[in-house]
Formats: structure tokens, sequence, C-alpha cells
């Protein structure tokens, strides 16, 4: 009994193993049956890594800029699955390189790219050219009296006398032993450009020394800086060798960075890109009146601190916990150890305008804008609720009669473009009275924000239906493909020394030029067709061309 049921139990075993060995067998031929699958999917045959790079940006564009952005979160969840993961593999392709049939052809990602960036921008500085060529920015105008320039030069003195009214400087370390004439070649390029100034634009639109004055600020050896009185964020005056100066203003956010859509107006932080970039697009609008101004890495160490002779702002200087040098300076804000500015490590971007002539010598009128904000986190201005505001403007001086009223709205639309909230006083030349220009500075509170447009910027021109002609004719032009502003703009701030650093202004604040230039051009034909049903449509279009045809 016992040896059967020894039998019984080994037949049962046995026929356990075979079992085992029989189903591992079987699994065995299976798993070397299946194809092993790479685990990413490869590129098909026929796709080209060109075909990869050219799938559509999120960014806006040039065309399709009627309207403004979406949200961001809409933006980034709106697409279908397949474009989104089309993108992602185009994000994880840009630092690789890859083999296309058989290894011939290699291309990498960002040479494309940078080829399709040298090409864009070609085509870009050809249009710029093209728009500096058009007749409306070459209109023939009549000679300059010397009653209409800002500073006179002496006229010629016999040669015994030469010697003792030319202008010789003292001796002191860093700075040229400058001996200068009424010959403009004896003449700086900032003392040129002081001499340009007239009653009607800071400087000609074809000027040979625009070109050797942004070398000086963006080359030349800093000799002084110290800080300037006033304003409310700090900035530094900058001495030059050959006695010229600018005015500093230090990278304090990075270019993709918008306002923070919590903070008012006037608690922005003042951006030295939008100095640099308001200085060109007042060009391209053909307005010259803001100084020029460029960009440059700075020394912090080497071109502030070795120099100033400033001890409140050499008592500033520290190092951050990670090395780099950093300085606060005083000011009435923002200026402390958590807003300090800091080199990388000691390299720090800033922009530099050049400095108007001094005020002892051409005296500056300040004007309270009409305009202008409550400046409160409750009230606001009588404007904003007053819809016939700009009747009693028109009565009051000095918009009720010249050029006054049409030179603000100018400025209201570099404003408006650019999404400059904070114009609450401009300056004019008191030489000249009110028959002159408007000076458009202080712009460090523009392009803070890309994705929202602020139409109450545009109040003076919506308001009063006025606008000069020649301001209009160029701002249609610059609508148009081949003029594009947002094309023109980008050659424009391409030839500033910061552009080898990184773009002055993402693509997203070029496509809102374009997306605000429209809205000024609506707000334009909309005053014309509110005027036509009473027979003034003629008098929304200020004819400043009458004198120049």
């Amino acid at each position: 009994m016992t040896w059967c049921m020894w039998r019984r139990s080994r037949t049962i075993c046995l026929s356990l193993a075979f079992i085992t060995i029989f189903l591992h067998l079987l699994l065995a031929l299976v798993t070397l049956s299946i194809p092993h699958l790479p685990c990413d999917t490869p590129l098909p045959s026929k796709t080209h890594f060109r075909d990869l790079a050219q799938i559509p940006d999120t960014s806006v564009g040039a065309k399709g800029l009627a309207e403004p952005p979406k949200d961001a979160l809409q933006r980034d969840f709106s697409n279908q699955d397949g474009k989104r993961e089309a993108k992602i593999n185009v994000q994880r392709l840009s630092y690789k390189r890859y083999a296309i049939k058989g290894g011939k052809h290699v291309l990498d990602n960002n040479t494309v790219n940078a080829a399709n960036q040298t090409e864009r921008l070609e085509s870009d500085l050809s249009k710029l050219k093209a728009l500096f060529d058009h007749p409306l920015y070459n209109m023939p105008r009549p000679a300059v009296p010397e009653d209409d320039r800002l500073l006179k030069v002496k006229p010629k003195v016999k040669p015994i006398e030469k010697s003792s009214l030319m202008w010789k400087s003292d001796t002191q370390d860093g700075y040229d032993d400058a001996q200068w004439n009424s010959s403009s070649s004896s003449q700086p390029p900032w003392l040129r450009f002081h001499l340009g100034i007239t009653r009607w634009e800071l400087y000609p639109h074809r000027v040979p020394n625009m070109e050797l004055l942004t070398e000086q600020l963006a080359t030349h050896p800093i000799v002084s800086a110290v800080q300037k009185s006033g304003g409310t964020q700090l900035k530094l005056v900058i001495s030059f060798p050959n006695y010229g100066q600018a005015l500093f203003k230090p990278k304090k956010q990075e270019r993709d960075e918008e306002t923070n859509y919590n903070l008012y107006y006037f608690s922005d932080f003042e951006r030295h890109n939008a100095e640099i970039a308001a200085f060109h697009l007042d060009r391209i609008l053909g307005y010259r009146r803001i100084p020029p101004a460029v960009g440059r890495l700075v020394d912090v160490v080497k071109e502030i601190k070795d120099v100033t002779t400033d001890r409140k702002l050499a008592k500033t200087f520290f190092n951050s916990p990670v090395g780099n040098v950093c300085f606060y300076g005083q000011c009435s804000y923002y200026c402390s150890t958590e807003h300090a500015l800091c080199g990388n490590p000691r390299d720090l971007e800033a922009s530099l305008a050049v400095m108007l002539p001094d005020v002892s010598l051409a005296k500056r009128r300040t004007w309270r804008s009409p305009w202008r904000r409550s400046y409160s986190r409750s009230k606001l201005a009588k404007w904003e609720t007053d819809p016939d505001y700009c009747a009693t403007v028109k009565k009051t001086a000095p918009y009720d009669k010249g050029t006054r009223l049409v030179d603000f709205i100018d400025l209201a639309i570099l404003d408006f473009l650019m999404s400059n909230m904070d114009r609450h006083h401009y300056e004019t030349f008191e030489k000249f009275g009110n028959n002159t220009f408007l000076l458009h500075l202080d712009n460090g509170r523009a392009f803070g924000r890309h994705s929202k447009d602020e139409p109450s910027i545009l109040a003076p021109l919506r308001q009063c239906c006025r606008i000069r002609r020649s301001t209009w004719l160029r701002l249609r032009l610059l609508s148009l493909p081949q003029y594009h502003i947002s094309d023109v703009m980008r050659a424009s701030l391409s030839q500033d020394p910061l552009h080898k650093v990184a773009p002055l202004l993402s693509e997203p604040h070029l496509a809102a030029l374009s997306r605000r230039l429209k809205t000024v051009l609506e707000t334009v034909s909309r005053c014309q067709e509110q005027h036509k049903d009473g027979g003034w449509g003629e008098d929304v279009i200020y004819d400043d061309l009458g004198d120049l045809k």
C-alpha cells in the first residue's frame, strides 16, 4: 500500500515537472517570435528635419494680428493632442542631431533656425531701408533759420581772436584735453547732436553723426558715474572722456517677463530695454523726439564702483551669496538689498541715453498732461468720467491754438503702441515757447505687457478725433506688408549692441505693435465716420503737409 502511494506520487511529480518544462519552452518560443520595437517611434523615411522645424509656433506672428492673443491658459490647452505632441517632439529634436537616409545628410535644428532667422532679418532690414527711403520720410524742408536752432555757434572771427574764443578744458584725470571751435570736425558727436536740435525735432532724418553718437555711448570708456537726483528708481549719470554724458538705466527684468497684472501702473519697474525700444519706435514713426539710446554691458566694478565720486552710491555695493557684484543706490522706491542690481558676475545690461543740453544753456519747461492719471487706487481722473473732456481742453492754452493738441496726440499714439501708462508730464524747450515739439522722455515703464492692450491710453485721440496728416499717412504705411511695423522694428533693434546678447523685444511684444497699430487706424476711421454726418470729416485730419507741398 505504501509502495503504491509512493509510485503514484512520483508519477504526479514527474508529470508536473514535464508540464513546467513544456510551458517554459512555449513561453520562450513566443517571446522570440515577437519583434523588438524601439522605445521611440522612428521618423518616417520621408520626413525631413526642415519640415519639423516649420511646425507653427504658438506665439503671435505677423499674420492674424487683428485680435489680441488669448489667455495664456487657453492658448496652452486649446490645441489638439496630436499638435501638442508634435510640438513636444520639435522641442526634443532641437538639441539632437539626426541622420537622414544612411547618414548622408545631418542637419542641426539650431543651424536651420539660425539660417531662417538670418534670412528673416535680411528681409526686415530691406524693409527698414525701404521705409526710410519712402517720400514720407524725405520731404523737402526749408533751411532752418538761426532762431529755430536751440544752440548757436559763434560766428567766425579773425585768426588773432581764435585762441581766446576756442573752448579749452582744464586738465582732469581720465578726460581728454579738448580744444573745440566752430568747425564741426573738431566737435565730439554729443556736441554735434546738441547743436543739431531745432524747433521741430531733436535730430534730422538722415544725419551721419547718429552712428558716431551711438558708437560713443556703446563703447567709449566711462570716467565717472554718479546718481541722478529725483525720480522714483535708480538712475546714474555717466560721463565720457570727451565730456559727453549719458543717462544710465540698469536691467531689472528679463526680456520675456510681463508686468504683474496685480500691480498698478505706478508700481511698475523701469526697463532698460524699454528706453532703447522707445527710441527706435519714435524714429520709425518719424517723430525724432526721443534722445538716442543704446544698450551696453557695463562692468559694475570697473565702470561704476571704481570711478564714482558718489559716496552714497559707493556704500551700497556688496557681493551676493553666489559671488555676483551688486549695488542698489538711493532712491524713493526699489533701492534696497531686496531690489539690488547685480552683475553676472560683474557685467550688467543697461540703457545709455544721451543727455540733453544742460538747463543752464537750454531751459526746459515741464507741462502737466491733460490726460494725466489719478495715481490713486480708488479715484478716477476727470477725463475718465467726462466724455466731453476734450472740449474743455481745446479751450485751454496752449491747446487752443497751434499744433500743441496734435503734438500731444502724437505722444498718446506712441504711448499706446508701447503700452506706456506713466505719462504724467512732458517737457518742451523754453526758448521756442508754445510753438515747438514735445520731448518724449522717460519711457522706462513701456513694453511691460504684450498680452493686454490698454485702450485708455488712446483717450486723447478717441475724445478729440484729431491727428496730423503726416502721422496718419505714416501709420497707414506701417500697416502695409512691405513696411510692416513689427518687421521694421525688429530690424531696427537688431542694430543695437545688446541684440547680440538677446533680442531687445520678444516676438509677442513685436506682434502687439501690429495689433495696436490696427486699433489706432480703426479709431481714426471711426472718428471720420462720426464727423462725416456733420460734414466735419476733414476736421479729423490736421493738414501739416501743406507748407511742404
